[in-house]
């Protein structure tokens, strides 16, 4: 059984209001109260407003088809924010030297689906997985471009010594070599 609620034209903006949407996304209604209830932002009180009238909702429609439910059991479904109307909302700030900063007041409309049916598994979930092959592999694969540079100067400089074993590893050694040659 599925109970959907919206709460329409509430203050502050769409954007602000998804933070707080996203944070209850997939929980369980009383997990999600608790949330709302503790969380700093502005629009949790108005999206708690909106969640208990889902969870009210849902008691009604299972009252009307006389199924027992418990308000625990049920989990949040689906929760989105869409963006309200900004057209007779628009504001005049005074600024300085005598101009005037418009502002935009912004509604937004929050709508909460609330389900008491099973969650879906796992194995629906997209979960990428890393391959240890793969993976091995990226860590070996070069960089391409002025990142490589850098490191194909230091590769080169460590590849000089091991090439020419013949040379001495301090000058002092190259003198002596130089004064017993002679």
């Amino acid at each position: 059984m599925e109970a959907t609620a919206s709460a329409r034209y509430l203050r502050g903006s769409a954007q602000k209001a998804r933070l707080v949407v996203d944070m209850i996304r997939g929980k369980d209604v009383n997990q999600a109260l608790a949330i709302l209830r503790f969380s700093n932002k502005r629009a949790a009180g108005h999206v708690e407003k909106c969640m208990r009238s889902a969870i009210a909702n849902a008691n009604e429609i299972a009252e009307k088809a006389n199924i027992s439910i418990d308000p625990d059991e049920l989990w949040v479904r689906t929760a989105f924010v869409d963006r309200g109307p900004t057209k007779n909302r628009r504001r005049v700030r005074p600024a300085p030297q005598g101009r005037a900063y418009r502002e935009q007041r912004h509604f937004c409309h929050v709508t909460i689906s609330l389900s008491n049916d099973e969650r879906p598994t796992d194995g629906s979930k997209r979960e990428v997985e890393a391959k240890p092959g793969k993976l091995e592999e990226s860590k070996r694969r070069k960089r391409g471009g002025a990142a490589a540079a850098p490191r194909a100067k230091r590769a080169a400089k460590k590849e000089e010594p091991e090439a020419t074993a013949e040379k001495p590893a301090t000058k002092k050694a190259s003198k002596k070599k130089a004064t017993t040659e002679e």
